[in-house]
Protein backbone atom coordinates (compact mmCIF):
# COMPACT_ATOMS: atom_id res chain seq x y z
CA UNK A 1 0.00 0.00 0.00
CA UNK A 2 1.49 3.40 -1.17
CA UNK A 3 1.96 6.08 1.21
CA UNK A 4 0.15 8.75 1.73
CA UNK A 5 2.73 11.95 2.19
CA UNK A 6 0.80 14.42 1.95
CA UNK A 7 -0.90 16.10 4.83
CA UNK A 8 1.47 16.90 7.16
CA UNK A 9 -0.31 18.21 10.46
CA UNK A 10 1.63 21.09 12.27
CA UNK A 11 1.83 21.34 16.22
CA UNK A 12 3.33 24.11 18.69
CA UNK A 13 6.43 22.53 18.82
CA UNK A 14 8.39 25.87 19.93
CA UNK A 15 5.62 26.47 22.57
CA UNK A 16 6.85 23.30 24.66
CA UNK A 17 10.29 22.86 23.86
CA UNK A 18 12.65 22.82 26.67
CA UNK A 19 16.88 22.86 26.36
CA UNK A 20 18.49 19.88 27.88
CA UNK A 21 19.98 22.07 30.77
CA UNK A 22 16.80 22.65 32.90
CA UNK A 23 16.10 19.58 33.15
CA UNK A 24 17.18 18.00 36.11
CA UNK A 25 17.91 13.52 35.94
CA UNK A 26 14.88 11.89 36.96
CA UNK A 27 15.78 10.51 40.29
CA UNK A 28 15.46 6.19 40.63
CA UNK A 29 12.20 5.06 42.33
CA UNK A 30 11.89 2.31 44.08
CA UNK A 31 9.51 -0.46 43.94
CA UNK A 32 6.67 -0.62 46.34
CA UNK A 33 6.08 -3.79 47.92
CA UNK A 34 2.48 -4.23 49.60
CA UNK A 35 1.13 -7.16 50.53
CA UNK A 36 -1.79 -8.08 48.54
CA UNK A 37 -5.42 -7.77 49.52
CA UNK A 38 -7.70 -10.26 48.79
CA UNK A 39 -11.64 -8.55 48.15
CA UNK A 40 -14.22 -10.39 45.49
CA UNK A 41 -12.60 -10.72 41.85
CA UNK A 42 -15.92 -8.95 40.59
CA UNK A 43 -15.17 -6.04 43.00
CA UNK A 44 -12.17 -5.61 42.13
CA UNK A 45 -12.90 -5.39 38.23
CA UNK A 46 -15.93 -3.18 38.48
CA UNK A 47 -13.37 -0.74 40.16
CA UNK A 48 -10.63 -1.13 37.86
CA UNK A 49 -12.79 -0.93 34.70
CA UNK A 50 -15.24 2.18 36.39
CA UNK A 51 -14.21 5.69 34.55
CA UNK A 52 -15.88 7.61 37.50
CA UNK A 53 -13.38 6.34 40.47
CA UNK A 54 -9.76 7.62 40.73
CA UNK A 55 -6.48 6.17 39.31
CA UNK A 56 -5.27 5.29 42.56
CA UNK A 57 -7.13 2.89 45.81
CA UNK A 58 -4.86 4.83 48.69
CA UNK A 59 -6.21 8.19 50.00
CA UNK A 60 -2.94 8.97 50.62
CA UNK A 61 -1.31 8.57 47.31
CA UNK A 62 -4.22 10.47 46.25
CA UNK A 63 -3.35 13.27 48.86
CA UNK A 64 0.21 13.09 47.98
CA UNK A 65 -0.41 14.08 44.45
CA UNK A 66 -2.91 16.54 44.51
CA UNK A 67 -1.09 19.27 45.02
CA UNK A 68 1.10 19.07 41.82
CA UNK A 69 -1.64 17.29 39.63
CA UNK A 70 -3.73 20.29 40.19
CA UNK A 71 -1.69 22.91 39.06
CA UNK A 72 -1.11 21.02 35.65
CA UNK A 73 -4.64 20.32 35.34
CA UNK A 74 -5.14 24.21 35.62
CA UNK A 75 -2.93 24.63 32.88
CA UNK A 76 -4.84 21.93 30.76
CA UNK A 77 -7.64 23.63 31.18
CA UNK A 78 -6.37 26.79 30.26
CA UNK A 79 -4.93 25.88 27.35
CA UNK A 80 -7.94 23.91 26.29
CA UNK A 81 -10.33 27.42 27.21
CA UNK A 82 -7.83 28.87 23.83
CA UNK A 83 -9.00 26.22 21.51
CA UNK A 84 -12.15 24.94 19.88
CA UNK A 85 -13.48 21.76 19.79
CA UNK A 86 -13.57 21.30 15.93
CA UNK A 87 -9.38 22.64 16.64
CA UNK A 88 -8.69 19.83 19.60
CA UNK A 89 -10.32 17.16 17.44
CA UNK A 90 -8.06 18.03 14.33
CA UNK A 91 -5.28 18.07 16.60
CA UNK A 92 -5.70 14.85 17.95
CA UNK A 93 -6.72 13.29 15.19
CA UNK A 94 -3.59 14.30 13.59
CA UNK A 95 -1.62 12.25 15.33
CA UNK A 96 -3.41 8.60 14.31
CA UNK A 97 -2.48 7.21 10.66
CA UNK A 98 -6.29 5.70 12.00
CA UNK A 99 -8.68 6.55 14.22
CA UNK A 100 -11.11 4.19 15.97
CA UNK A 101 -13.39 5.57 16.13
CA UNK A 102 -13.62 9.83 14.91
CA UNK A 103 -17.36 9.71 16.22
CA UNK A 104 -16.46 8.48 19.38
CA UNK A 105 -13.61 10.83 20.19
CA UNK A 106 -15.69 13.64 19.35
CA UNK A 107 -18.29 12.77 21.45
CA UNK A 108 -15.27 12.22 24.00
CA UNK A 109 -14.27 15.61 23.62
CA UNK A 110 -17.45 17.08 24.00
CA UNK A 111 -18.58 15.60 27.26
CA UNK A 112 -14.85 15.44 29.08
CA UNK A 113 -13.00 18.37 30.09
CA UNK A 114 -9.77 16.53 30.44
CA UNK A 115 -9.74 13.45 28.89
CA UNK A 116 -6.71 10.32 29.82
CA UNK A 117 -4.57 9.56 27.29
CA UNK A 118 -2.61 6.24 27.44
CA UNK A 119 0.83 5.97 26.08
CA UNK A 120 3.73 3.44 27.25
CA UNK A 121 6.80 2.12 26.48
CA UNK A 122 8.89 -1.26 27.13
CA UNK A 123 12.64 -0.23 28.19
CA UNK A 124 14.48 -2.13 26.49
CA UNK A 125 17.67 -0.60 25.49
CA UNK A 126 19.14 2.88 23.61
CA UNK A 127 16.09 5.18 22.19
CA UNK A 128 15.93 5.78 18.83
CA UNK A 129 14.23 8.83 16.84
CA UNK A 130 11.24 7.27 16.21
CA UNK A 131 10.18 6.41 19.72
CA UNK A 132 11.93 9.72 20.79
CA UNK A 133 11.13 12.73 18.80
CA UNK A 134 8.09 11.45 17.13
CA UNK A 135 6.59 10.52 20.74
CA UNK A 136 7.31 13.74 22.15
CA UNK A 137 5.50 15.45 19.51
CA UNK A 138 2.57 13.31 19.95
CA UNK A 139 2.60 13.49 23.60
CA UNK A 140 3.10 17.61 22.97
CA UNK A 141 -0.19 17.48 20.31
CA UNK A 142 -2.31 15.44 22.99
CA UNK A 143 -1.45 17.86 26.01
CA UNK A 144 -2.21 20.74 24.02
CA UNK A 145 -5.66 19.04 22.99
CA UNK A 146 -6.38 19.58 26.67
CA UNK A 147 -5.52 15.51 27.71
CA UNK A 148 -3.56 13.98 30.67
CA UNK A 149 -1.07 11.79 29.34
CA UNK A 150 -0.22 8.57 31.42
CA UNK A 151 2.68 7.33 30.06
CA UNK A 152 3.21 3.60 31.69
CA UNK A 153 7.09 2.31 31.66
CA UNK A 154 6.59 -1.19 30.87
CA UNK A 155 9.08 -2.55 33.03
CA UNK A 156 7.64 -5.64 34.67
CA UNK A 157 6.63 -6.29 30.57
CA UNK A 158 10.10 -5.86 29.29
CA UNK A 159 11.08 -8.43 32.23
CA UNK A 160 8.23 -10.78 30.84
CA UNK A 161 9.00 -10.39 27.15
CA UNK A 162 13.23 -11.28 28.01
CA UNK A 163 14.77 -7.95 27.84
CA UNK A 164 18.09 -6.84 29.09
CA UNK A 165 18.06 -10.91 29.83
CA UNK A 166 15.06 -10.43 32.46
CA UNK A 167 17.40 -8.23 34.76
CA UNK A 168 15.08 -5.63 36.28
CA UNK A 169 17.45 -3.74 37.70
CA UNK A 170 19.00 -3.07 33.86
CA UNK A 171 15.46 -2.69 32.90
CA UNK A 172 14.46 -0.14 35.22
CA UNK A 173 18.21 2.08 34.68
CA UNK A 174 16.80 1.65 31.06
CA UNK A 175 13.88 3.02 31.59
CA UNK A 176 15.11 6.37 33.86
CA UNK A 177 17.54 6.75 30.42
CA UNK A 178 14.57 6.86 28.06
CA UNK A 179 12.79 9.50 30.64
CA UNK A 180 15.81 11.61 30.88
CA UNK A 181 15.78 12.15 26.95
CA UNK A 182 11.87 12.53 27.04
CA UNK A 183 13.07 16.12 29.29
CA UNK A 184 16.00 16.66 27.46
CA UNK A 185 14.15 17.08 24.23
CA UNK A 186 11.44 18.85 25.48
CA UNK A 187 8.42 17.01 26.30
CA UNK A 188 5.75 18.77 27.82
CA UNK A 189 5.68 17.57 31.42
CA UNK A 190 2.68 20.04 32.69
CA UNK A 191 -0.22 17.19 31.94
CA UNK A 192 2.06 13.79 31.53
CA UNK A 193 2.49 11.21 34.21
CA UNK A 194 5.22 8.80 34.24
CA UNK A 195 4.11 4.98 35.83
CA UNK A 196 5.69 2.57 36.49
CA UNK A 197 3.92 -0.53 36.02
CA UNK A 198 5.86 -3.00 38.52
CA UNK A 199 5.43 0.03 41.64
CA UNK A 200 1.63 0.56 40.34
CA UNK A 201 0.74 -2.92 39.80
CA UNK A 202 2.05 -3.81 43.41
CA UNK A 203 0.36 -1.02 44.76
CA UNK A 204 -3.37 -2.15 43.66
CA UNK A 205 -2.80 -5.97 42.81
CA UNK A 206 -6.40 -6.72 44.20
CA UNK A 207 -7.87 -5.03 40.99
CA UNK A 208 -5.26 -5.71 38.64
CA UNK A 209 -4.74 -9.13 38.67
CA UNK A 210 -8.41 -10.11 39.12
CA UNK A 211 -8.91 -7.89 35.67
CA UNK A 212 -5.91 -9.61 33.84
CA UNK A 213 -7.45 -12.85 34.51
CA UNK A 214 -11.02 -12.07 33.66
CA UNK A 215 -9.80 -10.83 30.09
CA UNK A 216 -7.67 -14.33 29.75
CA UNK A 217 -10.74 -16.22 30.60
CA UNK A 218 -13.17 -14.40 27.93
CA UNK A 219 -10.38 -15.36 25.18
CA UNK A 220 -8.62 -17.72 23.75
CA UNK A 221 -5.45 -18.98 23.05
CA UNK A 222 -5.68 -18.53 19.45
CA UNK A 223 -6.82 -14.86 19.77
CA UNK A 224 -4.02 -14.24 22.03
CA UNK A 225 -1.37 -15.26 19.93
CA UNK A 226 -2.65 -13.13 17.15
CA UNK A 227 -1.69 -10.11 19.73
CA UNK A 228 2.06 -11.51 19.53
CA UNK A 229 3.09 -8.75 17.34
CA UNK A 230 2.82 -6.04 19.79
CA UNK A 231 5.93 -7.72 21.42
CA UNK A 232 7.83 -7.66 18.36
CA UNK A 233 7.49 -11.41 18.10
CA UNK A 234 5.36 -13.56 15.11
CA UNK A 235 2.97 -15.91 16.04
CA UNK A 236 5.02 -18.82 14.70
CA UNK A 237 7.85 -17.67 17.16
CA UNK A 238 8.53 -20.43 19.91
CA UNK A 239 7.04 -18.11 22.45
CA UNK A 240 7.39 -18.83 26.80
CA UNK A 241 4.09 -19.01 28.65
CA UNK A 242 5.08 -15.35 30.14
CA UNK A 243 4.58 -14.14 26.56
CA UNK A 244 1.38 -15.65 25.55
CA UNK A 245 0.04 -14.08 29.09
CA UNK A 246 1.31 -10.95 28.01
CA UNK A 247 -1.54 -9.58 25.58
CA UNK A 248 -3.58 -10.23 28.23
CA UNK A 249 -2.32 -7.78 31.21
CA UNK A 250 -1.85 -5.00 27.97
CA UNK A 251 -5.12 -5.31 27.43
CA UNK A 252 -5.70 -4.84 31.31
CA UNK A 253 -3.62 -1.62 31.48
CA UNK A 254 -5.95 0.25 29.72
CA UNK A 255 -8.80 -0.19 31.86
CA UNK A 256 -6.21 0.02 34.51
CA UNK A 257 -5.38 3.47 34.12
CA UNK A 258 -9.01 4.30 33.47
CA UNK A 259 -7.69 5.38 30.19
CA UNK A 260 -9.80 7.05 27.36
CA UNK A 261 -7.71 7.25 24.52
CA UNK A 262 -4.78 4.65 23.32
CA UNK A 263 -1.98 6.36 21.55
CA UNK A 264 0.38 3.97 20.60
CA UNK A 265 2.04 2.60 16.89
CA UNK A 266 0.11 0.65 14.30
CA UNK A 267 1.97 -2.39 15.51
CA UNK A 268 -0.04 -2.22 18.83
CA UNK A 269 -3.56 -2.38 16.98
CA UNK A 270 -4.29 -5.92 17.55
CA UNK A 271 -4.08 -5.54 21.41
CA UNK A 272 -6.20 -2.50 21.43
CA UNK A 273 -9.09 -3.98 19.51
CA UNK A 274 -8.95 -6.72 21.94
CA UNK A 275 -9.40 -3.88 24.61
CA UNK A 276 -12.37 -2.81 22.62
CA UNK A 277 -13.98 -6.35 22.07
CA UNK A 278 -13.67 -7.42 26.02
CA UNK A 279 -15.58 -3.89 26.56
CA UNK A 280 -18.05 -6.08 24.10
CA UNK A 281 -18.34 -9.29 26.74
CA UNK A 282 -18.82 -7.02 30.30
CA UNK A 283 -21.37 -4.94 27.89
CA UNK A 284 -19.83 -1.71 29.00
CA UNK A 285 -20.49 1.34 26.75
CA UNK A 286 -17.67 3.06 26.89
CA UNK A 287 -15.12 1.57 24.74
CA UNK A 288 -11.35 3.48 24.31
CA UNK A 289 -10.78 5.14 21.67
CA UNK A 290 -7.57 3.99 19.29
CA UNK A 291 -5.31 6.27 17.87
CA UNK A 292 -2.56 4.65 16.11
CA UNK A 293 0.65 6.76 14.40
CA UNK A 294 2.01 5.58 11.74
CA UNK A 295 5.38 3.47 12.13
CA UNK A 296 8.49 5.38 10.79
CA UNK A 297 10.57 2.75 7.92
CA UNK A 298 14.42 2.07 8.52
CA UNK A 299 16.87 3.68 6.59
CA UNK A 300 17.50 0.60 4.26
CA UNK A 301 15.14 -0.53 1.60
CA UNK A 302 12.22 -2.17 1.98
CA UNK A 303 12.49 -1.67 6.12
CA UNK A 304 8.85 -0.95 7.28
CA UNK A 305 9.67 -0.18 11.04
CA UNK A 306 12.76 1.54 12.40
CA UNK A 307 14.92 -1.39 14.45
CA UNK A 308 17.70 -1.20 16.95
CA UNK A 309 18.38 -5.02 15.82
CA UNK A 310 20.09 -2.65 12.53
CA UNK A 311 22.27 0.11 14.00
CA UNK A 312 23.34 1.67 10.98
CA UNK A 313 19.41 1.88 9.72
CA UNK A 314 18.22 3.84 12.92
CA UNK A 315 19.23 6.84 14.38
CA UNK A 316 19.92 7.17 17.88
CA UNK A 317 18.66 9.74 20.32
CA UNK A 318 22.33 10.66 21.33
CA UNK A 319 23.51 10.08 17.91
CA UNK A 320 26.84 11.37 16.31
CA UNK A 321 26.21 9.45 13.26
CA UNK A 322 23.63 11.18 11.64
CA UNK A 323 25.24 12.49 8.54
CA UNK A 324 26.62 9.04 7.53
CA UNK A 325 23.54 7.06 8.10
CA UNK A 326 21.59 9.13 6.22
CA UNK A 327 23.54 9.96 3.82
CA UNK A 328 23.61 6.37 3.20
CA UNK A 329 20.12 6.03 3.59
CA UNK A 330 17.83 4.38 0.52
CA UNK A 331 16.14 7.91 -1.17
CA UNK A 332 15.57 7.01 -5.01
CA UNK A 333 14.97 9.74 -6.99
CA UNK A 334 12.06 10.92 -8.22
CA UNK A 335 10.25 8.21 -5.98
CA UNK A 336 7.97 9.47 -3.26
CA UNK A 337 6.41 6.00 -2.21
CA UNK A 338 8.69 4.07 0.46
CA UNK A 339 11.37 6.91 0.73
CA UNK A 340 12.11 6.39 3.99
CA UNK A 341 13.96 10.26 3.90
CA UNK A 342 10.74 11.79 2.67
CA UNK A 343 9.22 10.18 6.08
CA UNK A 344 11.14 11.32 8.26
CA UNK A 345 10.84 14.89 6.95
CA UNK A 346 6.66 14.47 6.88
CA UNK A 347 6.68 13.04 10.17
CA UNK A 348 9.67 14.48 12.30
CA UNK A 349 11.13 18.18 10.56
CA UNK A 350 7.81 19.64 9.18
CA UNK A 351 6.23 19.25 12.68
CA UNK A 352 9.33 20.43 14.66
CA UNK A 353 10.38 23.71 12.06
CA UNK A 354 7.29 23.55 10.35
CA UNK A 355 9.60 24.52 7.21
CA UNK A 356 11.97 22.48 5.63
CA UNK A 357 15.18 24.09 4.29
CA UNK A 358 16.90 22.75 1.47
CA UNK A 359 20.88 25.11 0.89
CA UNK A 360 22.11 24.10 -3.07
CA UNK A 361 24.00 26.26 -5.21
CA UNK A 362 22.37 28.49 -7.76
CA UNK A 363 23.09 26.20 -10.60
CA UNK A 364 21.38 23.30 -8.63
CA UNK A 365 18.61 26.11 -8.07
CA UNK A 366 19.79 27.73 -5.27
CA UNK A 367 18.34 27.81 -1.54
CA UNK A 368 15.16 26.53 -1.17
CA UNK A 369 12.88 26.55 2.07
CA UNK A 370 9.72 24.32 1.86
CA UNK A 371 6.38 25.19 3.70
CA UNK A 372 4.69 22.02 3.40
CA UNK A 373 4.75 18.51 2.01
CA UNK A 374 2.77 18.99 -0.72
CA UNK A 375 5.34 21.62 -2.40
CA UNK A 376 8.01 19.45 -1.45
CA UNK A 377 6.57 16.17 -3.09
CA UNK A 378 5.94 17.81 -6.25
CA UNK A 379 9.07 19.58 -6.23
CA UNK A 380 10.59 15.78 -5.68
CA UNK A 381 8.64 13.97 -8.39
CA UNK A 382 9.18 16.58 -11.54
CA UNK A 383 12.99 16.46 -10.33
CA UNK A 384 13.50 19.74 -9.49
CA UNK A 385 14.76 17.97 -5.87
CA UNK A 386 17.21 15.55 -6.25
CA UNK A 387 18.38 13.38 -3.44
CA UNK A 388 21.44 14.96 -2.75
CA UNK A 389 19.56 18.11 -2.09
CA UNK A 390 17.28 16.48 0.44
CA UNK A 391 19.74 13.99 2.25
CA UNK A 392 22.30 16.68 3.81
CA UNK A 393 18.88 19.29 4.55
CA UNK A 394 17.34 16.16 6.07
CA UNK A 395 20.58 15.51 8.16
CA UNK A 396 21.31 19.59 9.20
CA UNK A 397 17.61 19.35 10.74
CA UNK A 398 17.77 16.02 12.50
CA UNK A 399 21.16 17.29 13.53
CA UNK A 400 19.91 21.00 14.99
CA UNK A 401 16.71 18.63 16.40
CA UNK A 402 18.90 16.06 18.29
CA UNK A 403 21.79 18.61 19.77
CA UNK A 404 20.32 19.72 22.74
CA UNK A 405 19.93 15.69 23.78
CA UNK A 406 23.81 15.53 22.79
CA UNK A 407 24.83 18.16 24.99
CA UNK A 408 22.51 17.22 28.22
CA UNK A 409 24.61 13.71 27.67
CA UNK A 410 27.47 15.47 27.77
CA UNK A 411 27.58 17.94 29.87
CA UNK A 412 25.63 16.57 32.45
CA UNK A 413 27.78 13.89 34.78
CA UNK A 414 24.92 11.86 35.96
CA UNK A 415 23.18 11.97 32.65
CA UNK A 416 26.73 10.82 30.90
CA UNK A 417 26.81 7.66 33.46
CA UNK A 418 23.30 6.72 32.72
CA UNK A 419 24.03 6.62 29.20
CA UNK A 420 27.32 5.36 29.27
CA UNK A 421 25.87 2.38 31.68
CA UNK A 422 22.77 1.20 29.41
CA UNK A 423 25.75 1.48 26.22
CA UNK A 424 27.35 -1.04 28.02
CA UNK A 425 24.31 -3.59 28.10
CA UNK A 426 24.93 -6.48 26.14
CA UNK A 427 21.61 -6.86 24.63
CA UNK A 428 21.36 -10.24 22.37
CA UNK A 429 19.92 -10.41 18.76
CA UNK A 430 16.68 -11.96 20.11
CA UNK A 431 15.65 -8.57 22.18
CA UNK A 432 16.50 -6.04 19.79
CA UNK A 433 12.87 -6.38 18.39
CA UNK A 434 10.32 -4.01 18.21
CA UNK A 435 9.40 -3.09 21.98
CA UNK A 436 6.32 -3.37 22.76
CA UNK A 437 3.96 -0.14 24.01
CA UNK A 438 6.78 1.78 22.83
CA UNK A 439 6.37 2.70 19.13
Amino acid sequence: MGLDLSNTNEIGRRETRGGAGRWGLLNSRRLSRRAPQNPSSAAAIAAAMDPSQPSGSSADASASSSSSSSSAVENLAAGMAAMSLQDRFELLRGIGEECIQEDELMNLLQKKPVPICYDGFEPSGRMHIAQGIVKTINVNKMVRAGCKVKIWIADWFAQLNNKMGGDIKKIQTVGRYMIEIWRAAGMNLDGVEFLWSSEEINKRANEYWPLVMDIARKNNVKRIMRCCQIMGRNDSDELTAAQIFYPCMQCADIFFLKADICQLGMDQRKVNMLAREYCDDIKRRNKPIILSHHMLPGFKEGQEKMSKSDPSSAIFMEDDEVNLKIKQAFCPPNIVDGNPCLEYIKYIVFPWFETFEVVRKEENGGNKTFANMNELIADYESGALHPADVKPALAKAINQILQPIRDHFKNNSEAKVLLNTVKNYKVKKEETSSSPQAS
